[in-house]
């Protein structure tokens, strides 16, 4: 199965087959959407009353094929606030297009999601974070070399040409803000940049992309968060800086530290999504402001 010449009509429907498959397997409509990136699956503990569902049972639904991701979508609630919660996410270094990589954001939105909490383990690049700090997208740079949204546009999904300028909704963050506040937690703010991977950077390119702009370095995120703003729905990103980037750490850069770190912070995360996600649900659902 392969998305990398499929229409956008075909798109819409694969992506409703998979929302009609997840309906019938819990009485929940969502208002939240989360996905729980590298080492911090942990949250989805605090789902309540969840259905769980193996992305392999998900009609056209892609597999996690990398450590830490769990690879199950858990349908529940949050402090009794609807929600939808992705244990793991795809990349396209896996060997997926963008299509492929955003189709679950797709699905969501289908099932009604109208906010997306997208967090990921990423690389620091500023010199004033630390391994194991918490950061709120304030916006990013796109270096994937795609956008999910190139060939025909089908309108069902979104419109053609749509605004960018808050790709992470400053509502949103600031939700996040009050939430760690309540947890005892220090969120800083920054600009992530997406990278393809699987290989980590060399440091003359953190040195380029510190000109460029970015504060933290990735290979996910984007692409959904594009996906997602095309439909409509509002952002929340939050990265861990699981290591700081070439050139700024000496010891050699590895996968089993970027779990490790993850692990040793999901419980702040998940303090901070248990707190906001029931008041971004109460936002959203009343509508107003950016959409």
């Amino acid at each position: 199965m392969s998305f990398t010449v499929i229409s956008s009509t075909a798109l819409y429907e694969r992506a409703s087959e998979a929302a009609k498959f997840l309906q019938s397997h819990t009485g929940h409509t969502p208002l939240v959407g989360v996905v729980l990136g590298s080492g911090l699956g942990g949250f989805a503990a605090e789902i309540e009353q969840a259905a769980v569902i193996p992305y392999s049972e998900i009609p056209h639904f892609p597999r996690s094929t990398v450590a830490g991701h769990s690879g199950r979508l858990l349908i529940g609630t949050v402090a009794g606030t609807p929600v939808a919660v992705m244990q793991g996410r795809v990349h396209g270094y896996e060997g997926y297009s963008a299509a492929e990589s955003t189709f679950p954001v797709r699905v969501l939105g289908m099932l009604g999601i109208k906010a997306l909490a997208l967090t990921n383990a990423a690389g620091g690049i500023r010199a004033s974070y630390a391994q194991g700090d918490l950061v709120l997208l304030s916006d990013h740079i796109n270096l994937m070399g795609v956008n999910p949204l190139t060939g025909p546009n089908d309108e069902r999904l979104g419109q053609r040409f749509f605004d960018m300028t808050e790709a992470y909704a400053r509502r949103l963050r600031q939700l996040a803000h009050t939430a760690a506040n309540e947890n005892g937690v220090a969120l800083q703010e920054g600009v992530y940049i997406g990278v393809p991977g699987p290989s980590f950077e060399t440091p003359a390119e953190i040195r380029a992309f510190r000109a460029l702009g970015a504060d933290l370095v990735g290979m996910s995120t984007v692409l959904e968060t594009i996906a997602a703003r095309h439909m409509g729905i509002e952002v929340l990103g939050i990265s861990c800086v699981t290591n700081m980037a070439a050139g700024i750490q000496v010891e050699p850069l590895n996968h089993e530290e970027v779990m490790e770190t993850g692990k040793r912070v999901e419980g702040q995360l998940a303090a901070i999504l248990k707190s906001a996600l029931p008041e971004i649900a109460k936002l959203v659902q009343a509508g107003g402001g950016k959409a």
